[in-house]
């Protein structure tokens, strides 16, 4: 199966399209970018054709009459189980790096109860993983540094205060290990890590056992299926460091107006917020670049400036839209400096100003920004196209409706549950397009998987 692919190399997540011939969406994927740019890209191309896989798993497997009923959620827990696989092998990488740093030169004192406090952390932390990928499970992120990192201060802090270690050691010796697990790739086949996760769904689903082969049968034809990387174009922030040709680099701008004229043929206006910047680009109807504006080199008003707050009130990034929902009056904030920002909220949550109000306040701020820039642009257009990462914020999506239509009226607002992979839309579809011999992207090349 020819595969057109679309890499987003972001300043806070990368992101991976993969394309049939027929320019359908077959797969997405992310991953946190990382110190590893190289690393960053492979891998969220490598969860965008895992998705393809599933996304074949259920074309093939919706004709399995055993399935009949079951087949959303018995793809639900094998994507669960597959996770879990996925962590559990990360897991034990983790433990031997750990183990591995964790030496006389760099520590001193007792190695061997160093060891021993590491091998109880990770055999409690073995025993809870499933529990991080059972149905209804609430997890922060989806990120293996960030669901470890999380379970392993916990962990680690009871298990030095039980074995008497200063829990620095602990902390210190993860701190040393996280960065080269997190930029390995896994050297396990799919096939073997999928199968196991079959297993471990047919346990979920012990009704199915008898029909077994007859869902085991179209799993193993689609893992035997090759997905060829026919072609692939590489964007975003981090776009000059991808390991790609220059004529497999598109700009952001030009794949983000694309992206967004995929999604809505009749878009005008793009504003994508992402981790570092902010694009206001105005296309016309073939998703052909017009003006643009961006911000400029300060973060303010981004994804990054968001995470920021998110660490000063000690909550998930996730956590900070509902929150400001829950706003019953109005906070104006005078500075979206990423700087000064944790000076203003203190300040603000002195003078005891609700949290809710001071976040829906810090959002306005945001969306106010985000006009300035697009008004330089040319201002807004019917339709509007809302993209990024902070078009799933729910707080920002209501500022910015309640601002566009104190500015411009009653306009169509689209906004798009995967807006996120706007940029890795438009460069998979710059990828498809290359193979018609549109434009000097140069000859195909071709890798299997």
């Amino acid at each position: 199966m020819d595969c057109f692919i679309g890499i987003d190399l972001g300043s806070t997540t990368t992101k991976a399209v993969v394309m049939d011939q027929n320019f359908q969406v077959l797969g997405r994927g992310i991953t946190n970018s990382r110190s590893n740019y190289d690393v960053a890209a492979e891998v969220a191309k490598q969860e965008a054709l895992l998705n393809t896989r599933f996304h074949l798993f259920r074309q093939s497997l919706s004709s399995v009459s055993a399935l009949d009923g079951q087949l959303d959620d018995f793809l639900d827990q094998l994507v669960r189980d597959f996770r879990l696989e996925q962590f559990l092998e990360q897991l034990a990488d983790l433990e031997r790096t750990c183990i591995s740093n964790a030496t006389a030169d760099r520590f001193g004192g007792d190695t061997e109860a160093l060891h021993e406090a590491l091998g109880e952390v990770f055999r409690r932390l073995t025993i809870e993983a499933p529990d991080q990928f059972a149905p209804g499970a609430q997890r922060k992120s989806d990120f293996f540094r960030d669901i470890a990192g999380s379970r392993y201060l916990a962990v680690g802090e009871a298990v030095a205060g039980e074995s008497g270690l200063s829990f620095d050691y602990v902390l210190n010796v993860y701190d040393r290990s996280i960065i080269d697990v997190e930029n390995r790739i896994s050297e396990e086949t799919l096939s073997d890590k999928l199968m196991r996760a079959l297993d471990r769904t047919f346990v979920a689903f012990d009704d199915l056992s008898a029909a077994s082969h007859a869902v085991r049968a179209p799993v193993r034809a689609v893992l035997d299926t090759v997905l060829a990387e026919t072609y692939v174009i590489g964007t975003g922030y981090g776009r000059a460091r991808l390991p790609f040709s220059k004529e497999h680099i598109r700009s952001e701008i030009l794949c983000h107006g694309l992206g967004a004229h995929v999604m809505y043929p009749d878009t005008a206006t793009v504003l994508d917020i992402g981790g570092q910047d902010t694009k206001a680009i105005q296309i016309d109807g073939s998703g052909i670049v017009e003006n643009f504006q961006m911000n400029d080199r300060c973060a303010a008003g981004c994804g990054r400036y968001l995470g920021y707050i998110a660490d000063e009130m000690n909550l998930g990034l996730h956590e900070l839209g509902p929150l400001a929902l829950r706003s019953t009056r109005k906070v104006r904030i005078n500075s979206t400096c990423t700087v000064f920002a944790g000076a203003e909220l203190r300040d603000r949550l002195s003078l005891g100003e609700a949290r809710e109000d001071i976040l829906a306040g810090l959002h306005r701020a945001i969306i106010l920004r985000a006009i300035s820039i697009l008004s330089r642009s040319g201002g807004i257009r019917d339709q509007f196209t809302f993209t990024g990462g902070v078009a799933n914020n729910g707080a920002a999506v209501k500022a910015l409706k309640q601002l566009i239509k104190e500015n411009y009226g009653d306009l169509t607002i689209n906004i798009d549950p995967d807006s996120i992979y706007t940029g890795a839309l438009g460069a998979a579809t710059f990828a498809r397009r290359a193979t018609d011999g549109d434009g000097d992207e140069g000859p195909a090349t071709t890798t299997e998987h």
